[in-house]
């Protein structure tokens, strides 16, 4: 369902802006997601935490102690959260930003908009717990756009954020809040054009309404005189786009190039992409989903 477009695609959060410093990945961007630190992104998985530099060790037992928190740095707390998130801590992530709910700085409160979500999607987290951490997560996304509406990660997490919502507000306001989406998708990648992720979601936006069965666009009709429309060809768009900002920086983005051109009748260039995807090392449970889904789709194509 479009609805659920951005449900998984937003981990990555490949902070490559100018300035941005210390940003984490996930994916074959966090290497095991996190589409941000170079190795492409998304939300945290399965990596445990590797060992720690002297740096990151220190820096890690400091905050420890909430009596030292606040006498960090903000560069030193956001490096540390970056480090974290892209060795996919989620829990510990989250705990350490927790200290700055009530902050009024967006660059704590889109990281912990990210970081409440990304427990939400654990597995292990019960249905009551991710509905509270999705709400959460929207929350945080929100003042952080507030206190900033320059910083495009606070644009891209909103728009996440905003989209998870949706699962619980019924199929009128998922669609109505599609607009929304996209529209901050725009203006975080305007604010950012370097961010792989962010022209990845806004991909997978345009290929789930391109895709969208004929009933459901029938329904959405009824709600809405002019409902969400895209096509595969302005999905292949953004999809290539993020490619070309960060080659291979994560599976599904391969994924997704070979899925639009298959549904644009290109076998040869849906082959070509889905076994780069293949040749993608496996390193977290996305990836190891993402090389299932080729294969299928490999055998499909013959």
């Amino acid at each position: 369902m479009a609805g659920r477009v951005l449900t998984r695609y937003v981990g990555k959060t490949l902070l490559s802006a100018p300035g941005a410093k210390g940003i984490g990945v996930r994916g074959t961007a966090r290497l095991y997601w996190t589409a941000t630190a170079r190795t492409s992104g998304r939300a945290a998985f399965i990596l445990g935490l590797p060992t720690l530099s002297c740096l990151g060790y220190e820096v890690y037992h400091r905050l420890q102690s909430s009596a030292v928190v606040h006498a960090l740095q903000k560069e030193e707390v956001l490096e540390q959260a970056d480090y974290l998130y892209s060795c996919a801590e989620t829990e510990k992530l989250y705990q350490m930003l927790l200290q700055f709910r009530n902050s009024n700085d967006a660059d704590f409160l889109w990281r912990l908009a990210r970081a409440s979500r990304d427990l939400s999607l654990l597995p292990n987290t019960e249905a009551w717990q991710k509905k509270q951490l999705t709400f959460e997560a929207f929350e945080y996304a929100k003042k952080a756009l507030e206190k900033d509406d320059k910083c495009f990660a606070a644009h891209k997490w909103y728009a996440v954020c905003l989209s998870d919502i949706g699962d619980y507000e019924g199929i009128k306001v998922k669609i109505g809040n599609s607009y929304i989406i996209r529209e901050h998708l725009e203006r975080a990648i305007k604010l950012n054009p370097k961010d792989a992720t962010s022209l990845h979601i806004l991909g997978y936006w345009c290929f789930a309404f391109a895709e969208l069965p004929w009933y459901q666009r029938k329904v959405a009709a009824v709600i809405f005189a002019s409902p969400p429309v895209s096509t595969y060809e302005e999905a292949l768009e953004f999809f290539l786009k993020a490619e070309e900002v960060d080659p291979n920086f994560y599976s599904k983005n391969l994924l997704m190039l070979g899925k639009a051109y298959m549904a644009m009748k290109d076998k040869q260039k849906a082959l070509y992409w889905l076994n780069k995807a293949k040749e993608c090392p496996a390193h977290t449970l996305e990836d190891k989903e993402v090389h299932k889904e080729v294969l299928e789709l490999l055998k499909k194509l013959g």
